[in-house]
C-alpha cells in the first residue's frame, strides 16, 4: 500500500535540499577573489588536533612549523593559533558536525592544520552527526580536494584533484527513509563546481608543464550528474589545447592504478567527491599506507590540510598514540608551506620527508614502543632539512631509484 503521507513529507524534504543548492549556486556566481598571501600583514595558521591521534600527530607537525617558521613567527608575519575543541566529546555536546564557537575561530585564521576526526557510523556508542570533513569543506567552500602521490622506483608520479563540496558526500546527511522499506539519498553536482575543479586540474598541469590530464567518472552509468562533469571537462579542456585528456570509469581506473605497465601513464587525475575518496586512498597505500600522505583542502578565502587517515581510537586505547606516525601531517604542513608562499622551505621539507620516510630510515615508525615516537621522528626530518648536503642527498637517491 502506498504511503502518501510519507511520499509528500519526501517530496517536502527534496524541495528544501533543491533550494538549498540553488542558494549555493548563486553564491558561485558571485565568489570572491583568491586570497593573496603575500598582502597579508600577519597570516595566522590554526592547528586543530581533532580525535584519537591527532593531537599527537598534529603536534609533531607544530613542531616542524614553529622551528621552519621561528624568525617569521618572531616578527608577527606569522601566529600560530592552536584551536581546541573540535573533538567527537563537544560536537556531541552541542550536536553539530562542527560547534559554532570552534567554527568561529577557524574563520579567524587564513589556513588551518588539522588532525583526524571521529565520524561516527551506525553502531557506534556516539549519535550519528555529520562529518567534521564534510561540514569544515562546506562551511569554508574547500572546493578541491589536492592529493599527490609519488613513488619513483614505481614511476607514479600523481596529483589528484578531488572535487569537495558537491557529489555523494555533501548531502550524505540528508538521505531520508521514506517508508521503513525504501531509503533515498542525493548527489549533486552543478556546472560551477564541477568546472572550477576541472580548471584547477587542468591549470595545474599548464603551469607544471604536464601534458596529460584524466578524468575519472561513471559516466556510462550515473549519467545525470558524473554525465555534467564529463561534459564540463569536455569544455574546460578547450581552454587548454596542448593538454592532453582522457577519461576513464572509476571501476578499471582503480585497476589500472596498480597496472605496472599502465600507472606511470597517469599524472593529474580529476575526479568528483567519492570516486576521490576511494582512488586517493588505494594510491596513498601504493605509496606506503594511508600513514604517509598529506592533504590539502583548498578554496579561494581559506584552505584546512591534514592527514587523509582516521583517527585510530585503538592506538589510544592501547597507550600507542605516541607512536603514531605524523608523515601524512608532515606532509600537510609542507603543502600548507606551499600554499601560502614559502615554496623553497616546502620544497626542502618535502625533500626531507621523502628522504626520511623512503630512503635513509634511520629512525623508523612502527606504531609502537620497538618504533620512534612522533616527536622524535618529527625531529628528525628536521635535522634533514637543516642538512646543508640535503640537496645532493635527495638527488642521488632519486638517480638510484630510476
Amino acid at each position: 500500500m502506498v504511503d502518501a503521507i510519507s511520499i509528500e513529507k519526501a517530496k517536502e524534504h527534496f524541495g528544501r535540499i533543491l533550494e538549498q543548492q540553488l542558494a549555493r549556486v548563486e553564491r558561485m556566481r558571485t565568489d570572491q577573489e583568491w586570497t593573496d598571501y603575500s598582502k597579508l600583514k600577519t597570516i595566522r595558521i590554526g592547528i586543530c588536533g581533532g580525535d584519537g591521534i591527532g593531537p599527537y600527530i598534529s603536534g609533531s607537525a607544530q613542531t616542524v612549523l614553529e622551528a621552519l617558521l621561528k624568525e617569521e613567527i618572531a616578527s608577527g608575519r606569522v601566529e600560530i593559533r592552536v584551536i581546541e575543541g573540535l573533538t567527537i566529546e563537544n560536537r556531541v555536546k552541542v550536536m553539530k558536525a562542527i560547534p559554532d564557537d570552534v567554527l568561529a575561530e577557524i574563520k579567524e585564521c587564513h589556513v588551518v592544520l588539522k588532525g583526524p576526526t571521529t565520524t561516527p557510523k551506525k553502531g557506534d556508542p556516539w549519535p550519528n552527526i555529520e562529518s567534521a570533513n564534510v561540514a569544515m569543506r562546506r562551511e569554508l567552500d574547500l572546493f578541491a580536494n589536492v592529493r599527490p602521490v609519488r613513488v619513483p622506483e614505481l614511476g607514479v608520479d600523481w596529483m589528484f584533484y578531488r572535487e569537495n563540496t558537491e557529489g555523494s558526500y555533501v548531502l550524505g546527511s540528508q538521505g531520508v527513509n521514506v517508508t521503513d522499506d525504501l531509503a533515498i539519498d542525493f548527489c549533486v553536482a552543478t556546472s560551477q563546481g564541477s568546472e572550477r575543479i576541472i580548471r584547477l586540474a587542468f591549470d595545474y598541469a599548464h603551469k607544471n608543464g604536464i601534458n596529460k590530464v584524466s578524468v575519472v567518472t561513471k559516466a556510462n552509468v550515473v549519467k545525470t550528474t558524473d554525465g555534467k562533469f564529463l561534459s564540463i571537462a569536455e569544455e574546460v579542456a578547450r581552454d587548454y589545447p596542448h593538454v592532453k585528456w582522457d577519461d576513464w570509469f572509476i571501476d578499471i581506473m582503480t585497476a589500472k592504478l596498480i597496472d605496472p605497465y599502465r600507472r606511470s601513464d597517469f599524472k593529474v587525475i580529476v575526479l568528483p567527491n567519492l570516486y576521490g575518496d576511494i582512488l586517493t586512498d588505494e594510491a596513498a597505500q601504493i605509496q606506503g599506507g594511508v600513514g604517509t600522505a598529506g592533504s590539502a583542502n583548498i578554496g579561494k578565502k581559506y584552505a584546512m590540510f591534514e592527514a587523509i587517515h582516521g583517527s585510530a581510537p585503538r592506538m589510544v586505547d592501547e597507550g600507542r598514540a605516541q607512536y603514531a606516525d605524523p608523515s601524512s601531517m608532515i606532509k600537510g604542513a609542507a603543502m600548507l608551506l606551499n600554499h601560502i608562499g614559502f615554496v623553497e622551505l616546502a620544497r626542502r621539507l618535502e625533500m626531507a620527508l621523502e628522504v626520511c620516510t623512503q630512503y635513509e630510515k634511520r629512525l623508523v615508525m612502527t606504531g609502537r614502543s620497538n618504533g620512534a615516537t612522533g616527536q622524535e621522528f618529527a625531529r628528525y626530518v628536521l635535522d634533514t632539512v637543516n642538512d646543508p648536503g640535503l640537496e645532493a642527498k635527495w638527488k642521488g637517491y632519486q638517480a638510484r631509484s630510476g
